[in-house]
């Protein structure tokens, strides 16, 4: 999807802003009647039926009726479409949950046509939107041709943004027949196998400081208090920069990856399942959840999940998802496999043949070849170290 800045007016803001809410509420409705749903009960209504009963509600409340239909009736449609990819097994999509005011605001339009966008200047276009008219955006590349629909999005920083609908065509493969291993980490977000190593962008140093002022000054703050919104405020503004940073360096490091290599491998990781939390319950509580946590954070900020589905869309086809199991203790050079070759983060010291190199980029080659180590022991090359217990024949006793 193409995003570009949106720049309403104060008395268009109201009504985008009332869009946003509306759409939410519709949303809302819609979770609240699938959640009564059990086995053995009356299937709960679909979309078509949600749309007449749309129609009822809004002859009954005038404020509902004050609205957009198409915006309404779209987030009946997108909640549709987030069941059914809810119930498709080979999607693994959460169930759609409760969208609260200040952190889910948005809103889409569909059957756009092509006299409805125009553009004013060499910087600034507008588009027609319902109860609000013409409003003008940041035109900072061009509108793709055949768009015909779009999503209007307001983010925690107090921005506005219009995205148009649109599949872009994907990077053609180079015909090298270079091949790439990528290994994920925190210090290091990425490392290809051809010794190259990637950093995410985020906040600077002077920026983490002062999100944690900003974020200590929001627990004094009083709830629901003037002050209170103006810090949540700022710390929204340094949240969005950090996003938009970490989305801009996904961005230009999978075009770059899909333009110069013909295969790309990564590690097949589980991000959900490793960034969960370990709280635990009550009965059995977790152990180091502060330390976890941490991790967590991390991990999100690697945008390690952000640059596989890039690369992915912009490369259909030619990226191979790796076991990732001892990649990270596995010889490069001679294939032997042992958990203390790996001395610190960053150093790789093999213990057969003392090869020496950066622990991440032997990662990356191991994943390049393909090569992942099962516990019951290797590829057939090496003899690796760390094998099962093997119970003794009877006869041997």
């Amino acid at each position: 999807m193409s995003r570009y800045r949106l720049l309403p007016s104060p008395v268009q803001e109201a009504v985008l802003r009332a869009h946003c809410a509306h759409a939410r509420f519709v949303w809302n409705l819609a979770v609240e009647q699938h959640s009564h749903w059990r086995p053995g009960r009356t299937g709960a209504p679909g979309y078509p039926e949600q749309c007449r009963q749309l129609t009822q509600a809004r002859a009954q409340h005038s404020w509902l009726a004050a609205g957009s239909q198409m915006v309404q009736q779209q987030a009946l449609r997108d909640f549709a479409q987030a069941m059914t990819a809810f119930f498709d097994p080979a999607n693994p999509a959460r169930r759609p949950s409760w969208r609260k005011a200040g952190r889910n605001e948005g809103f889409r339009i569909v059957a756009v046509k092509s006299e409805q966008v125009r553009r004013l200047g060499r910087n600034t276009g507008e588009v027609w939107m319902a109860k609000a008219g013409w409003v003008r955006f940041r035109w900072s590349r061009t509108v793709p041709q055949g768009a015909k629909s779009y999503r209007v999005t307001l983010d925690q920083a107090g921005r506005w943004h219009i995205a148009f609908a649109n599949i872009p065509d994907p990077i053609p493969a180079p015909g090298n027949g270079k091949v790439v291993g990528i290994d994920r980490g925190v210090v290091v977000s990425a490392a290809l196998s051809t010794g190259e190593l990637a950093h995410a962008a985020g906040l600077t140093a002077r920026e983490r400081k002062r999100m944690r002022r900003l974020e200590r000054r929001l627990t004094r703050a009083r709830s629901g208090s003037n002050r209170r919104g103006r810090v949540r405020l700022a710390i929204g503004r340094l949240r969005a920069r950090e996003t938009d940073r970490r989305k801009d360096w996904a961005e230009k490091t999978s075009t770059d990856i899909a333009e110069r290599f013909d295969v790309i491998r990564v590690e097949n990781l589980k991000i959900r399942s490793m960034t969960r939390s370990a709280r635990g319950t009550v009965q059995n509580p977790g152990r180091s959840v502060r330390g976890k946590a941490g991790l967590n954070r991390e991990i999100l900020r690697s945008g390690w999940g952000l640059l596989v589905r890039r690369r992915e869309e912009k490369a259909p086809g030619r990226v191979e998802k790796v076991n990732s199991a001892y990649t990270s203790q596995r010889c490069s050079a001679c294939g032997h496999v042992d958990a203390k070759s790996r001395e610190s983060q960053a150093c790789f010291v093999c213990t057969a043949c003392r090869f020496v190199g950066h622990a991440d980029v032997n990662a990356a080659r191991n994943i390049a070849a393909g090569h992942a180590v099962t516990a019951r022991g290797g590829d057939g090359a090496a003899r690796p170290v760390n094998r099962e217990p093997q119970l003794l024949l009877q006869s041997a006793w």
